[in-house]
């Protein structure tokens, strides 16, 4: 695979608007400032999509996010799929571009890129995953009559290879987090009790505590009949990565 800026930069070349999909759930920790000051050099417009926001509540994160232009989407509902398409036409129309507009889509692993593509499409060309780095090559995909996409592998520049920031993000995907009860604590802590109600558990002072009660609930352990939290945490971290646990 290319190197991440090799691939960044292919993309803004090629492509009339750039669109930066973002975690509803998690919006400023998936933003990249390098790569958007990359779009800006290249004087391409840039559209921010704030994918899977049908898993957090709608009107707190259209208060709470400060770009613009930006538009809430979520591939599984199709919550604002026709918006994101007029939002394209729009952006492309302002800098000149009348007939087919080629669309750059860009964002971490595991982000929502394919999904996003699908609902676009209106059926499965992009094959999706709970595991990060799924996609594996640059494709591109007619959309309408005018609208090309030219999708992306999920890529971090090395500077981003944070452990805790990967994890909880899904651009390391739960397979590979070797301290996964780490970064499940982490997340119980950054988003006090939706772990526990997505998992019908009480909410703990001692998160350790929490992922034993989950465990045993899910019938999850080890020898002797001792809660197995790491395997536990592993499986918290696959339903985080796949959408199933909302905030």
């Amino acid at each position: 695979m290319k190197s991440y800026w090799g691939i960044v930069n292919n993309v803004i070349d090629k492509a009339d608007v750039l669109l930066l999909l973002l975690d509803a759930r998690q919006p400023y920790d998936t933003i990249n400032k390098e790569l958007i000051d990359k779009v800006k050099q290249g004087r391409k417009p840039l559209i921010y999509v704030i994918t899977k926001s049908d898993l957090i509540d709608h009107s707190k994160l259209k208060n709470s996010i400060r770009l613009e232009p930006v538009v809430f989407v979520s591939g599984r509902t199709n919550l604002g799929i026709e918006t994101l398409i007029q939002e394209i036409f729009t952006q492309a129309k302002k800098v000149g571009i009348q007939g087919i507009v080629k669309v750059g889509v860009l964002g971490y692993p595991n982000v929502g890129k394919s999904s996003l593509i699908n609902a676009m499409k209106g059926k499965v060309v992009a094959r999706t995953s709970g595991l990060s780095g799924y996609t594996k090559f640059t494709q591109k995909i007619r959309m309408r009559s005018r609208l090309l996409i030219i999708d992306t592998p999920g890529v971090l520049p090395d500077s981003k290879k944070d452990f805790m920031k990967s994890a909880m993000i899904g651009s390391l995907d739960f397979t590979h987090v070797k301290e996964p009860e780490v970064v499940v604590m982490g997340l119980m802590g950054k988003y006090p009790g939706k772990i526990e109600e997505c998992y019908g558990v009480e909410q703990k002072e001692d998160f350790e505590e929490t992922l034993d009660d989950i465990a045993v609930k899910k019938g999850i352990f080890r020898r002797g009949k001792v809660p197995d939290r790491i395997r536990m945490a592993r499986l918290i971290l696959a339903d985080w990565h796949k959408g199933n646990i909302k905030i």
